[in-house]
């Protein structure tokens, strides 16, 4: 039986080591066609690899601090970074020139995440609220308000119609992202929500909590569908496989 399974894991093996970063990299995020890495660090700077051979494609600088996010629009044109206040800055990769400076939020930002078509960035921060831009112009387009601690996670359906939200409340917010409508407020969890992710076929939302578990729930309704427990610690980061399985 163990030979079994060790025929049926995967052989990891180093593909390519990224140097030339000169601090601690604290954020690394793939492209949505999956042929760039993004890469932001305590430099100050964010790097774009090609993952095919390796290679730095484009270095921009900048940022105030140590870089905490860095999200590649899907189109491959904008990068979306913060440094951990209450700035996001959308830079154009191909010239490396900063296009916009987006100014709104009272608190840090604690992360970003585009919509599938590009046309909405959202962001999430310790003020509690979460906001709607558009990446083309760098205008505010709708504040989100309801959560009653920071917000740290968020997430965009694959299919474009719905925004999850994790907070410091302990609570996962389901928002259509159209109208800004709260659709349900998920209260399981007992302490703050980390991480959010849903399946490719924007079924199913994950969360991953301060109270070591993660917890799988039906995106559509809301409905609580299965509790994951082994972890000892807080779980910080959930992803699906691209199969969803």
């Amino acid at each position: 039986v163990l030979k079994d399974l060790q025929e049926t894991q995967p052989r990891w093996q180093c593909v390519h080591t990224l140097s030339g970063h000169f601090g601690s990299v604290e954020k690394v995020t793939f492209s949505p066609d999956g042929q760039t890495l993004a890469s932001g660090s305590d430099d100050q700077t964010l790097k774009v690899w090609q993952l095919s051979n390796g290679e730095l494609i484009q270095s921009v600088g900048g940022e105030s601090g140590s870089v905490k996010f860095a999200v590649v629009s899907p189109d491959g044109q904008t990068l979306a970074s913060g440094s951990g206040d209450n700035i996001i800055q959308l830079w154009h990769l191909p010239t490396e020139q900063l296009l916009y400076t987006l100014a709104g939020h009272y608190s840090r930002v604690h992360q970003v995440a585009f919509s599938p078509d590009g046309q909405t960035l959202v962001s999430a921060s310790e003020d509690s609220t979460i906001k709607l831009w558009h990446p083309g112009t760098g205008k505010l387009l709708n504040t989100l308000t309801g959560h009653s601690g920071a917000v740290h996670s968020i997430v965009v359906s694959p299919d474009g119609k719905f925004l999850a939200s994790g907070s410091e409340d302990k609570t996962i917010k389901i928002w259509h992202l159209g109208s800004g409508v709260v659709l349900h407020t998920l209260t399981e969890h007992l302490k703050r929500v980390n991480s959010l992710c849903i399946s490719p076929d924007s079924q199913i939302l994950a969360s991953g909590s301060a109270d070591n578990t993660i917890k799988i729930w039906h995106l559509g309704n809301g409905k609580l569908m299965d509790i994951l427990w082994g972890h000892s610690e807080p779980v910080r980061s959930v992803a699906f496989s691209p199969d969803g399985q």
